[in-house]
């Protein structure tokens, strides 16, 4: 996968800032070199299938092609690279669909510089990365789910609504409230309110146990274009 000596690195990054200082960062450290960067994921697909690169670096909420799509599209492409999401994303559900969409890491935005490039260097020899306080998030809910499954079986879930469906789906594909709201064009407290009921029906406790759900029966697709929405 990667050279004996040089480690080649695309970051994807719509903060320009942000993005320009990784670079200078990665481009002082011995046996890397950053082959491209990207503002947004539909850049980062197409940096990456021209340069294949060792190791991605990506943020998650870009516009166009968010970070979770274009991981998946990425791994899709070249299955050996190594994505790590960086991010200042703390929710639940996007730490879900990143792992789901194949990242092999996870990172927030205020890790300290070394730890970044020493977490780099780990993914090469394989080793997965993620911060403390996901991985805990991530544990915990292993444990959830693993206890769960020694109870006795719930009674089965109360059907979901169209639009709590619809809400379900862009929940497992990473979307926060406010990126929900906006693509079905209601309310980020609308969206909380469904949210709550879709917890309800299906006798769960987290957004991490709603996209489990959601993936294990096959509902994370795009709403079908014919679907007669209810009112918000």
């Amino acid at each position: 996968m990667t050279s004996m000596t040089t480690i080649k690195v695309l970051v994807v990054d719509d903060h320009t800032l942000f993005r320009k200082g990784l670079v200078s960062l990665l481009g002082q450290q011995k046996g890397m070199e950053v082959v491209g960067e990207a503002k947004d994921g539909d850049e980062g697909v197409r940096l990456a299938r021209q340069h294949r690169p060792d190791v991605v670096l990506m943020d998650v909420k870009m516009p166009h092609l968010n970070g979770i799509q274009a991981a998946q599209a990425i791994r899709e492409l070249l299955p050996e690279t190594r994505i790590i999401m960086l991010t200042v994303s703390d929710e639940d559900g996007d730490l879900f669909a990143a792992v789901k969409a194949g990242a092999n890491g996870y990172l927030l935005k205020s890790v300290e510089p070394e730890q970044l490039i020493k977490s780099i260097h780990l993914l090469i020899k394989g080793e997965p990365v993620i911060s403390h306080a996901m991985a805990s998030k991530l544990l915990g809910e292993f444990r959830a789910m693993a206890k769960k499954a020694e109870q006795p079986p719930e009674p089965a879930p109360a059907a979901l609504t169209d639009r709590e469906t619809d809400i379900l789906q862009l929940l497992a594909k990473g979307q926060s409230n406010k990126e929900i709201g906006s693509s079905l064009d209601i309310s980020e407290h609308t969206v909380k309110i469904h949210l709550k009921n879709i917890l309800r029906k299906l006798h769960m406790n987290s957004r991490v146990q709603a996209a489990v759900y959601a993936h294990q029966h096959g509902l994370v697709q795009a709403p079908s274009p014919g679907r007669t929405r209810e009112s918000a």
